[in-house]
């Protein structure tokens, strides 16, 4: 029972080790050259939003389309960040982690 017991503490702080990388993981992507620049953590939250360009904001329809844009270049950024990050602990899944 020992040796389960050992495996789950070790299991818990390869959890929490990983938390707290998403936690600190920043992932930043751009759009329309630059205008609409969005961060994102690593739980895809949005961390930041700046738009650049004073003009775009004329453009209602194609600022929306530029954050939507820059949003899914964020997520599918730290969906590789994620992987690669897994990969580093073994490709080991935790139910519940993401």
């Amino acid at each position: 029972m020992a040796d389960i017991n050992f495996l789950m503490k070790q299991a818990k702080k390869m959890q929490q080790m990983l938390q707290k990388k998403l936690e600190e993981l920043r992932v930043e992507t751009t759009s329309g050259g630059g205008a609409v620049r969005v961060v994102l953590n690593g739980h895809k939250e949005v961390v930041s939003l700046k738009i650049e360009d004073d003009s775009l904001i004329e453009d209602r329809q194609m600022l929306e389309d530029l954050i939507i844009a820059s949003l899914k270049e964020g997520y599918r950024k730290v969906d590789e960040q994620i992987e690669a990050t897994m990969k580093g602990f073994g490709g080991m899944g935790f139910p519940g982690l993401f």
